[in-house]
């Protein structure tokens, strides 16, 4: 445009410039014209392309989701496996039995397999009769108050809403359960129920092991009677003594990248490097220790406060949840260890899972060193199982050594209470009984096999979200006793974390943790009236509530009477940390600054409490209870209070429960057997509610 208007303003030029002028105006125009043809066809391809792939987008979704196998039964046939064993497991020893249980099936010419209900397509099972001599066993935890394990959840679900014809099945299930909770073993019960309702044959009666005695040998017995049983059932026989197999098999790594060795993570390799939420059991966030100080004024035993920064984690949390830490094991333990079987703990390992089909490719996490190992993946101090002293009785050179291993992991009576007074009541961990035998040494990686996963620990949150959005409190008391041996042993966890110092720099002060939620909840109206008990670090979930409250009101809300009844419970101690009471109010009053001022506020309508061992007459919550039971029952009654208990199940919330039957039977004019279902009523309806431990 501008080369026309300046032709326009030049009257003298020739014809034959302007022709030329004309020409070169032509080809000028042709190249931008092309230019912006091909531009613009360029950019519509492009842009096409762009729209065409967004369609396959969704496609690539399901290759990051868990792949779930097609089918067990598909993978039992491929393998030549008949059993299946089944578990729902919270802490592992489920697992364990399962695995137990599958390396049983060859002594009998079967071939078992323990799989993870959460892995597989449960409906299944109904197909399980297409294969010769089949039979599912289901090892079963109970979590809570009779709720499933979380990898259980998928598989009761699947139950309660079946109606799946299963009389070709044949099962057998043993629960693992503690008698001191209100729904003992209820998800075992419940499947062995359900299972035959829905027409399957069980083989042999319902197992129910309780941990508040003796879970070791109640699986044991049952083992004893239920192998028998499958035998006469599939008219089989025993094909000899119970021999060693080895489950995996080690690879040393001498030349290994560094960068591709595990150094303590759960799950994905480097994840502490680089945190990517969400975070959970198999990602835990790192969160660092910004205050840990001591609770109690004095006494023997340390009482502690923790709290932990999750900010930037996008974790949430609510008042009642549970936080879940992975401790480490004392460092001075794993070397003796490593001392006593003469290993260089820094040697980089993996082991193998000999059956290449399995799901569990390796114990822990590998490759990694043996001092990783011991340190973050393996339970190092609780006493070990009867199935660990079999399979390493054969390590032992002295034969007195060895008989009596053997003899302790036997179902003979005799063995049964060997066990029992030098393994379990002598508190020996392996460790112990390293040093003890010594003529046994067997070699490192045997026992990283047989030794089961260290645990994560849980604690009551003592926070509220609502004030504090970006930490989680612990209240917690370190474990130490001297066993009968006169060895002193520690808690795992409370130790770990007495010595996680507040440091912003150094990696001593960051724990991996997560949040597990629970139905310990706050009612939804803040109107409506609490009762919490909580003798000891038991009052841990009231300070999340108290805050709670006190942050309700703050908001304006009219919030209702919040009653607490804190002191100390008969007995305490634990590794979690929060069974401990209050002995003596200048030793032991938790919180009392904090509570003091709620109280003064106003917030905390009520604040009863009993120290146990100021006075002639010990004086427990129970006592404080009664004495006010006039105004227990009128806020039940009349006020519709929701009742909420924290820390023993073994003592304590026995008698606060048998407490609230006598209140309930004399104010409320009903006879005992009246009194136990009006309060069983109030647990149904969420208005009596419990987080309580052994």
């Amino acid at each position: 445009l501008t080369v026309m208007g300046n032709a326009g303003m030049e009257p003298n030029i020739s014809p034959a410039d302007n022709a030329a002028q004309q020409d070169s105006l032509f080809s000028m125009m042709d190249v931008f014209l092309i230019s912006l043809i091909t531009g613009l066809f360029t950019y519509w391809f492009f842009f096409r392309k762009k729209k065409q792939e967004v369609p396959d987008l969704p496609k690539m979704q399901p290759v990051a989701a868990p792949v779930r196998d097609s089918s067990f039964i598909e993978k039992m046939k491929k393998t030549g496996r008949n059993i299946v064993v089944f578990y729902g497991s919270q802490t592992g020893t489920a697992e364990e039995f399962a695995n137990r249980l599958s390396k049983d099936a060859h002594r009998y010419g079967l071939r078992g397999m323990a799989a993870d209900p959460e892995e597989y397509d449960l409906s299944d099972l109904s197909r399980l009769s297409e294969i010769d001599k089949s039979l599912a066993v289901f090892c079963m935890a109970t979590y809570g108050e009779g709720d499933p394990t979380d990898n259980a959840q998928d598989f009761y679900d699947w139950l309660q809403e079946a109606d799946t014809d299963l009389s070709g099945l044949r099962f057998a299930v043993f629960g693992l359960g503690n008698k001191t909770y209100e729904h003992f073993n209820a998800m075992g019960k419940y499947v062995d129920k359900r299972l035959e309702e829905l027409g399957a044959q069980r083989v042999f009666e319902l197992g129910l092991g309780d941990d508040d005695g003796n879970l070791e040998e109640d699986f044991i017995t049952w083992r004893e009677q239920f192998w028998p049983a499958v035998c006469e059932h599939f008219g089989v026989e025993a094909t000899g003594e119970e021999s060693s197999i080895r489950q995996y098999e080690l690879v040393v790594h001498t030349d290994v990248n560094m960068n591709k060795v595990y150094t303590g993570e759960m799950g994905r390799l480097k994840s502490y490097e680089n945190q990517k939420p969400p975070f959970d059991a198999k990602n835990p966030f790192l969160a660092q220790v910004t205050e840990n100080r001591k609770l109690n004024e004095g006494g023997e035993r340390h009482l502690m406060h923790l709290e932990l920064d999750i900010s930037n984690s996008k974790i949430r949390y609510e008042s009642g949840d549970h936080v879940a830490v992975y401790p480490a094991n004392d460092s001075s333990l794993v070397n003796q260890i490593g001392e006593i079987l003469g290993t260089d703990l820094d040697t980089i390992m993996s082991l193998n899972n000999l059956d290449e089909e399995s799901n569990k490719k390796h114990p822990f996490p590998c490759p990694t060193s043996y001092r990783t190992a011991l340190t973050y993946y393996l339970d190092i101090t609780n006493p070990p199982r009867t199935n660990v002293l079999y399979e390493l009785a054969q390590y032992a050179t002295d034969a007195g050594e060895q008989e009596r291993l053997r003899k302790m992991a036997s179902s003979a009576a005799e063995g049964k209470a060997l066990y029992l007074s030098w393994v379990v009541e002598a508190r020996r961990n392996i460790l112990a009984i390293l040093q003890d035998m010594p003529s046994l040494r067997p070699p490192i990686d045997h026992l990283c096999e047989l030794l089961p996963r260290l645990q994560a620990r849980y604690y009551s949150i003592a926070s509220s979200s609502k004030v504090h959005p970006n930490a989680i409190h612990i209240c917690a008391v370190t474990v130490e006793y001297e066993t009968k041996t006169g060895r002193l042993n520690k808690g795992v966890a409370t130790s770990w974390l007495k010595n996680k110092v507040p440091d912003k720099n150094g990696s001593n002060s960051l724990v991996p943790m997560y949040v597990r939620k629970s139905q310990f909840r706050l009612p939804f109206k803040p109107s409506t009236p609490v009762i919490m008990i909580g003798p000891g670090t038991g009052i841990a979930p009231f300070i999340g509530f108290i805050q709670e409250r006190a942050w309700l009101k703050q908001q304006g809300k009219e919030v209702g009477e919040t009653v607490l009844y804190y002191g100390w419970p008969p007995e305490g101690g634990g590794e979690t940390g929060l069974s401990s009471g209050c002995r003596r109010e200048c030793e032991d009053y938790l919180y009392r600054e904090e509570l003091a001022h709620f109280h003064q506020e106003g917030v905390l309508t009520q604040l009863n409490v009993a120290f146990s061992r100021d006075q002639a007459e010990k004086v427990y919550v129970q006592h404080l209870l009664k004495k006010n039971k006039e105004n227990v029952w009128k806020l039940i009654n009349e006020g519709n209070a929701h009742i909420y208990v924290c820390g023993d199940a073994r003592n304590m919330a026995r008698d606060v429960q048998n407490t609230f039957y006598e209140i309930v039977a004399e104010y409320g004019n009903m006879s005992q057997p009246q009194a136990v279902d009006y309060v069983k009523k109030l647990m149904t309806k969420g208005r009596y509610s419990l987080d309580v431990w052994s």
